[in-house]
């Protein structure tokens, strides 16, 4: 059974950093499609970074660019988003997923939530200006 629980959100003024964390447990994960998706209130769920650890691919939404850096810790299987200059718009609530369908012959990560088959509870990240 894939267990996936994030932490790390809060509340952090305009210009601040937070690292987000994903424990994941139940599978092997090193060969998945890992990533973070984010929602705010009233709008649908957007992608944000996802990697595939064996092929040290990463992939990430334009808005993010450049602020944010997705990692994979394998030996303890633990997915981070380090999220820094961070942004009144970054206010959502941020989800760990995995991909457990993604083609070995892929080097790339996918970034539609559809994708997806795991979900983690989601942690509550809020920038304030």
């Amino acid at each position: 059974q894939v267990q996936l629980v994030e932490s790390g959100g809060g509340l952090v003024q305009a210009g601040g950093s937070l690292r987000l964390s994903c424990s994941a447990s139940g599978r092997t994960f090193s060969t998945y499609g890992m990533a973070w998706f984010r929602q705010a209130p009233g709008r649908e769920r957007e992608f944000v970074a996802a990697l595939r650890w064996s092929t040290d691919s990463t992939s990430y939404a334009d808005s993010v660019k450049g602020r944010f850096t997705i990692s994979w810790n394998n030996a303890d299987n633990t997915l981070y988003l380090q999220m820094n200059s961070l942004k009144p718009e970054d206010t959502a609530v941020y989800y760990c997923a995995a991909d457990s369908s993604l083609p070995i012959g892929r080097v790339r990560p996918r970034t539609g939530p559809v994708n997806y088959d795991h979900w983690g509870q989601g942690t509550q990240v809020t920038v304030s200006s």
